[in-house]
């Protein structure tokens, strides 16, 4: 049987080409808090947890995207606070700041994407994701990795998440390269290596004990980003 030779390898973001973290979610939403409403930090909080809850749980159902400013509103609604573009805004940015610590890239990144560029290999990304696109960006840039990606693609611009077919099609589109072409590298089961397979990607799993299993045969599995290199020779190098 002729396998179709591979064009473009292609990743997932958190827990992929960064190291998953345990964060403490209601922690996190307290900074956002304290600049929408700083005497009722404990409240909005829980509030903007319990939003963002429910987000995650639509897109599980529906598999339909979300934004961050969307849980700041329903939060908003919820708790009887203003709607104000600019106050949300400072309340995005100190959110982000406090997860700024678990947005570094991996050891060895860049040092993986460059080798597959060298090969002649397209590469891109693919991030479920409510937070938004200019963050992204400028922690990609700051960990070398954002021009060593030929596209970037976020669900928070998108109208469907990961492992809807519609996600991964629009960063195929984005890079030029048809699926059977195409490798996806992630360490999520059902969004990342079911999702993959599922528009007739191959689909390199990122092993990992920290989120919810799937029963998948990925195509290829590693315990550090290192690996892939070699995983990718192998099917571009038969023999």
């Amino acid at each position: 049987m002729t396998v179709a030779p591979i064009e473009a390898v292609l990743f997932d973001w958190g827990g992929t080409l960064t190291a998953f973290h345990s964060v403490d979610l209601l922690d996190a939403w307290r900074a956002a808090a304290h600049v929408l409403a700083p005497d009722r930090e404990d409240d909005v909080a829980a509030a903007l947890l319990d939003a963002e809850r429910e987000v995650w749980a639509r897109t599980a159902t529906t598999m339909r995207s979300a934004t961050t400013g969307e849980v700041l509103h329903a939060a908003s609604a919820a708790v009887g606070l203003p709607v104000e573009a600019a106050l949300h805004e400072r309340a995005v940015a100190a959110y982000l700041d406090g997860w700024a610590p678990t947005s570094f890239a991996r050891p060895g990144a860049v040092d993986v994407m460059r080798s597959l560029r060298q090969r002649g290999l397209r590469t891109g990304l693919l991030s479920n994701t409510h937070w938004p696109r200019g963050r992204h960006e400028e922690w990609l840039a700051r960990d070398g990795l954002l021009d060593l990606l030929d596209a970037r693609i976020y669900t928070s611009d998108l109208e469907h998440v990961k492992p809807h077919p519609a996600a991964f099609a629009a960063l195929l589109d984005a890079v030029g390269v048809a699926p059977e072409h195409a490798v996806f590298v992630g360490d999520r089961p059902h969004d990342d290596i079911w999702g993959a397979q599922a528009v007739g990607m191959r689909a390199v799993w990122m092993r990992t004990d920290a989120v919810p299993s799937y029963d998948v045969e990925p195509d290829a599995v590693i315990d550090d980003l290192g690996e892939l290199v070699a995983v990718v020779d192998r099917w571009t190098q038969p023999g």
